[in-house]
Order: C-alpha cells, then sequence, then structure tokens
C-alpha cells in the first residue's frame, strides 16, 4: 500500500509546519515575560544556546539522516546572520518598546517573505488554492497589525523592529530550504551555535547587563522550544511541503503568540482581532486541504536524504530491504506517473 504522504502529500508538511508554529507562536510573549530586564544579545544568545541544546540532542546516525557537508557552511553561517542573529536580536528589541500581543501579529509577514523569496530562487509552483491560501493569511494578519496600530504611535519602532525580524527569518527560511534534506539536529546545532556565540560576543561588546540564573535557565527553556524544536519541524516541513507552503502555514504562529499573550494579560485584543484570526484559520486548512495532481516525469537524479521504499519514488533494492526511514546516496532512474505531489525534493518540474 502506498504511504500515506503520496496519497495527501500536503497534510504531512502542513501538521509538521503548524507544530513548528504553535511551538515558535507560544515563544514570543513568553521570552517578553521571563526576558525582562535582560539585554537584547544575552537574550539572543540565551535562547540559541537552547535551540543548540535541541541540536545535540536530536541528531541522527549516518544511516538515518543526511550528514551536513562542509560546503553547507556558508550556507549555516548566512543562515546564523539572519535568523540567529539579526532576528532574534530585532525581535526582542522590538518585544521590549511595544505589547506582546502587536509583536507577535507583525510576525505574519514573515510568510510572505518566505513565500516570494522561495518563489523567485527555487521557482515552487503556488497554484491558485495557494496564492487564495496566502492573500487569506496576509489579509489576517494585516487586520491584526492595524488593529494594533489604531491604538496609538508609541509602539511604532517596537514594531518595526519586529518587521525587520520578519524579514530577516524569511531569508533565513529560504536558505534553509537547500539544507532541508540534511539531519535537522545537525543544521539546528550549527545554526544555534553559530548564533548563540555571535550574540554573546555582541552582548560582551556593548556591556549587556548579565541576566539572573532563573531568567538564563527561562530563556534557554523557551529556546529549546520555541527555537530549537520549532526548527526541527520547519526543517522536515519543508522536505516536505517546500518553503513557499511552510512559511505559509507557519503564518499561524502570530495567531497563537497573541492569544498567549491575552491569556498572560495583554488586554489590547479586539473583534478586528477575532476576525484577522479566523481568516488565518481559513488560510492554513486550504493548505492541509491541497491536491496538486497531475501526469509528470521525474529525470534521473542522484542525490542523498531519508527516504523510504514505500513512497512510490525510491524503487532501488536493497539486501536485505530496510523497514522504515534510512539514508543513502541513491539514484533515481526516469519515471512518468501521476499522483498528488507537493514541491518536495523530488517535484520541483515547473508548470
Amino acid at each position: 500500500m502506498p504511504h500515506v504522504s503520496i496519497r495527501w502529500p500536503a497534510l504531512r508538511g502542513g501538521l509538521l509546519a503548524l507544530l513548528a508554529a504553535a511551538l515558535f507562536g507560544i515563544s514570543t510573549p513568553l521570552v517578553q515575560l521571563i526576558g525582562t530586564g535582560v539585554g537584547t544579545f544575552w537574550t539572543a544568545s540565551l535562547l540559541y544556546a537552547g535551540a543548540a541544546i535541541i541540536g545535540v540532542c536530536s541528531r541522527q546516525q549516518v544511516d538515518k539522516e543526511a550528514r551536513v557537508k562542509r560546503g553547507d557552511l556558508s550556507r549555516l553561517l548566512w543562515m546564523a546572520a539572519f535568523g540567529a542573529v539579526l532576528g532574534p536580536v530585532a525581535l526582542v528589541w522590538g518585544l521590549q518598546h511595544t505589547s506582546g500581543t502587536g509583536a507577535s501579529l507583525m510576525l505574519t509577514l514573515e510568510a510572505l517573505f518566505t513565500a516570494l523569496l522561495a518563489r523567485l530562487l527555487y521557482g515552487e509552483t503556488m497554484d491558485r488554492r495557494v496564492w487564495v491560501a496566502m492573500l487569506l493569511l496576509l489579509a489576517g494578519g494585516m487586520a491584526l497589525v492595524l488593529d494594533q496600530g489604531r491604538q496609538g504611535s508609541s509602539q511604532l519602532w517596537g514594531l518595526l523592529a519586529v518587521f525587520v525580524a520578519t524579514m530577516a527569518w524569511g531569508a533565513d527560511n529560504t536558505l534553509s530550504r537547500a539544507l532541508a534534506e540534511r539531519d535537522p539536529g545537525q543544521v539546528v546545532l550549527g545554526k544555534a551555535v553559530l548564533g548563540a556565540l555571535a550574540t554573546a560576543i555582541l552582548a560582551a561588546l556593548s556591556g549587556d547587563p548579565l541576566p539572573s540564573w532563573g531568567s538564563a535557565l527561562g530563556l534557554m527553556v523557551i529556546g529549546a522550544t520555541g527555537y530549537g524544536l520549532s526548527l526541527r519541524f520547519y526543517l522536515l516541513a519543508q522536505r516536505a511541503f517546500g518553503a513557499a507552503r511552510t512559511g505559509s502555514v507557519f503564518a499561524f504562529a502570530p495567531f497563537i503568540g497573541a492569544a498567549l499573550a491575552i491569556v498572560l494579560g495583554d488586554r489590547s485584543g479586539t473583534w478586528v482581532m477575532a476576525i484577522g484570526g479566523l481568516l488565518m484559520v481559513l488560510g492554513v486548512i486550504l493548505h492541509l486541504a491541497e491536491s496538486h495532481n497531475h501526469e509528470h516525469t521525474h529525470e534521473r537524479l542522484e542525490h542523498e536524504h531519508a527516504h523510504r521504499h514505500d513512497d512510490g519514488h525510491h524503487n532501488h533494492t536493497h539486501d536485505p530491504m530496510p523497514i522504515g526511514a534510512h539514508s543513502h546516496p541513491h539514484v533515481h532512474e526516469p519515471m512518468v506517473h501521476a499522483h498528488p505531489h507537493v514541491p518536495d525534493a523530488h517535484h520541483r518540474h515547473t508548470h
């Protein structure tokens, strides 16, 4: 029987992206709460120190996942620069100058930058359903952000800082697409270590006040879940779902963060927020229900990544035949067939 991923290819990627979104969305108001009084650079460093721990604990054996290679270092450096230095520093500074609800909602725009860059750099197919889902998510996010803007201009600079964070993470998400087939534990570890070291050096040079032990531990726990585990699930979603769709579903994170901020005492929400959240929910549902099916051609392809032999694409033989996911260099012979698919590693054909 074909593996579930070939029958509902969007479902697995969508659920992984939703899980990543939930973890990251919850982290935003918690960073504002736990990081009170902690310097911007130390906060960013501690968040990614926690993420590094997840990277260490989640690395897989060489026969289960493809290794990060020396040629990936430059991409990891750029990912760390955008996603583990500029992004979190801008977000933390913004959280110190605006409400947790407003900051969470502004993060919706990350999906827009991710999708546009994925389209430009990878040529990912985005049919009418995907564009409608993107527009719903963007409309919901913009409604929420505009609603916050009506509360006054004092939060403007904080919101602009969060806007910079969304651009940085959009670039980071697009860069990480090329590493989605590598061991996500190694990718998380590499990015997190580089980011934690860079921001710790900046903290020391700028004279950031040292955090208390309680704040440091709390921020590391938030970083482990909201940045480490979230990034791991995000990479797995990109593997199954493509960069544009993952980024779009991930746009649900701001609504989750805004809801938690309200639970924690933020009372800036209005009926406009409810409408915006509903639009975002509809956008996510459209993604999960996506079905793109037509006859397509697979050219000869040689690569390495974790794979199964019941997904309709990996027909090479082993002696003995392994059960479940495993990784090794393998060759795909040319093939023509039809089935539902999304722009994963095997479906990057043009339309």
